[in-house]
């Protein structure tokens, strides 16, 4: 592809396709004339263009040449000028088609206001390109600005190979960086006939906005509410909520159980079944984190080898033993220092022993000694043999060194065991003693349908009237709370996404907070057998490599890595 001008004086889309035969070039650009469609079944649609509006609605506005060859033939070439057609007539082209638009929206200047800049014109093509480069392993993309007749290539993918999982994994590390395959997990989940396949990356690695979750339904590239709110709550328990994940997620289903038709650039759509589509991503992205066990995100540990500065010394030096001072001098040292006036017999007259040769190591304390365990050794985050600042776990294993926050570490601990223990006992109602009755209109027939998922929330609602209902119970751990404003939130999000999320968001912001409150805090001292159980717990505890605000809880750094910052590789 090649445009200038973010695409307003050229838009050169190229393929090496099979070509359009010359009989059908004029066709090509006759309204609805390419549409797939019979009429027939408006509900099983296998192919991604199917209005066949696209190419007339640009010759209506533009100047556009469609040039084409078939394997074996001659090529030809067609001009549309402002909706005239003209003639077919022989051209010079290879096995393929070539469509060139030029002075886009010539024929309606009014349009070219609503053009934004150049740059942002030519990020928004390129953002397009991509999308499709994800969706389409197997195909080569290309994108050439050349504004001021200078070609400059700006985004570049090669076709992929290998199986299905290595060509997307391969496809989305060109676009989203080579970190991504170091840091991702494996998707590959089926229900009832749907499926999800790609990789999403691990908490710990996350962006700042949300330019890197990449959705496709039946390889048709998508930005669809229902998706991106799913993926969202696969990572609301490991994520902050100013972090955003990258994914690459192919849903494929049956045709009949989805419509791509309800959107004009057909970048949403609508699943027959959405709760169950939903509750797949939900479910596969949890389960695949949750089996990644205790990986360490190579961007965290780079930033912490990264930050380890050598002390700055000649790029030559001799090693010399060390010197110590001779008894005299520190006690002429320490006469030298004493307050003027000083008549402390002691001060300048203290008699300074020798230090006896030592191996330069302290003892550690007792609470800090830790017998060599060469099967603990082996574990995930091996075994604890000191604690800095009473703050961070240090821990060595077979192959590194592994540094702890302990709060962090155990703020997530206690979070799972309060929402294990929820979930085994349920969530206690607070029965309100004056019901409060909430006017929501139109939305009350559509919440009411969710009532027995609001009752399993410990949320106890019942008609009242029309277009208003009755707030009998609300969760006891929300404590003080205003059921009118939960209800027209819950209402909100209902018409927005179908779920019924915001409950469950508001307990597990409660819990949260409790188990930060609950949790051993910075600057405390820990003994060596409550650090080790600190560490095995965290290996048994699902989630356990971020806290409940989505900072890592740990980071590991290679023996490798440490060697080489202090030259032995």
């Amino acid at each position: 592809m090649t445009i200038a001008e973010g695409g307003k004086t050229l838009i050169r889309v190229a393929d090496d396709g099979c070509g359009i035969e010359e009989s059908d070039l004029a066709l090509a650009l006759e309204r609805h004339a390419t549409s797939k469609l019979d009429g027939e079944d408006l509900v099983n649609i296998r192919h991604f263009g199917f209005r066949g509006e696209a190419l007339p609605s640009i010759a209506s506005v533009a100047r556009l040449t469609l040039t084409s060859r078939v394997a074996g033939s001659d090529a030809w070439e067609i001009t549309a000028v402002a909706g005239e057609i003209g003639a077919p007539h022989p051209a010079a082209h290879g096995a393929g088609t070539t469509v060139d638009v030029r002075d886009l929206f010539y024929a309606t200047p009014a349009r070219l206001k609503f053009l934004r800049t150049d740059r942002a014109e030519t990020q928004a093509i390129g953002d397009v390109l991509r999308r499709l480069a994800m969706a389409e392993p197997e195909i080569s993309f290309t994108l050439t600005d050349q504004n001021g007749g200078t070609p400059r290539q700006l985004f570049r993918v090669n076709a992929s190979s290998g199986d299905l999982f290595d060509s997307r994994l391969a496809r989305a590390s060109d676009i989203l960086g080579h970190e991504f395959a170091a840091n991702s997990v494996l998707i590959d989940a089926e229900r009832d006939g749907i499926g999800l396949a790609g990789h999403a990356t691990l908490p710990t690695f996350s962006r700042g906005a949300a330019v890197a979750l990449h959705l496709c339904v039946n390889g048709r590239p998508v930005r669809d509410k229902l998706l991106l709110g799913a993926v969202r709550a696969a990572y609301a328990d490991v994520l902050s909520r100013d972090r955003h994940p990258a994914v690459a997620l192919h849903v494929t289903c049956p045709p009949e159980r989805v419509d791509v038709n309800v959107h004009p650039a057909k970048a949403e759509v609508r699943f027959r079944e959405p709760g169950l589509v939903r509750g797949l991503i939900i479910s596969a992205i949890r389960h695949a984190l949750a089996e990644a066990g205790h990986r360490s995100t190579s961007t965290i540990s780079d930033a912490a080898l990264g930050a380890f500065k050598a002390p700055d010394t000649p790029r030559h030096w001799q090693v010399r033993p060390p010197q110590r001072p001779s008894g005299a001098a520190v006690q002429a040292a320490l006469a030298a220092q004493a307050p003027a006036g000083c008549a402390h017999p002691g001060w300048a007259s203290a008699r300074v022993e020798e230090p006896a040769p030592t191996s330069g190591f302290a003892e550690a304390p007792e609470a800090y000694q830790t017998d060599p365990d060469p099967d603990a050794l082996d574990l995930p985050l091996g075994v604890a043999r000191a604690q800095l600042h009473e703050t961070y776990i240090v821990a060595q294993t077979t192959d590194g060194v592994v540094l702890v926050d302990q709060h962090a570490a155990h703020e997530r601990l206690v979070y799972e065991r309060l929402k294990a223990q929820q979930a085994e006992t349920g969530i206690a109602r607070q029965g309100l003693l004056i019901p409060e009755v909430v006017e929501l209109g139109t939305d009350a027939d559509r919440v009411l349908e969710h009532a027995d998922a609001l009752a399993d929330l410990g949320l106890g609602i019942e008609p009242f009237g029309p277009g208003a209902i009755a707030v009998r119970e609300v969760p006891a751990i929300l404590g003080q709370t205003d059921p009118g404003a939960l209800m027209r939130d819950v209402a909100d999000e209902i018409a927005d996404l179908g779920t019924t999320d915001q409950v469950r968001a508001r307990i597990d912001a409660i819990l949260s907070r409790m188990s930060c409150h609950g949790s051993v805090r910075s600057g405390r001292r820990m003994a060596a057998p409550e650090m080790n159980a600190l560490l095995r717990e965290m290996e048994a505890t699902p989630n356990s490599n971020t806290c409940n605000h989505g900072r890592p809880t740990w980071v590991r750094l290679g023996l490798d890595d440490i060697e080489k910052l202090f030259g032995r590789r």
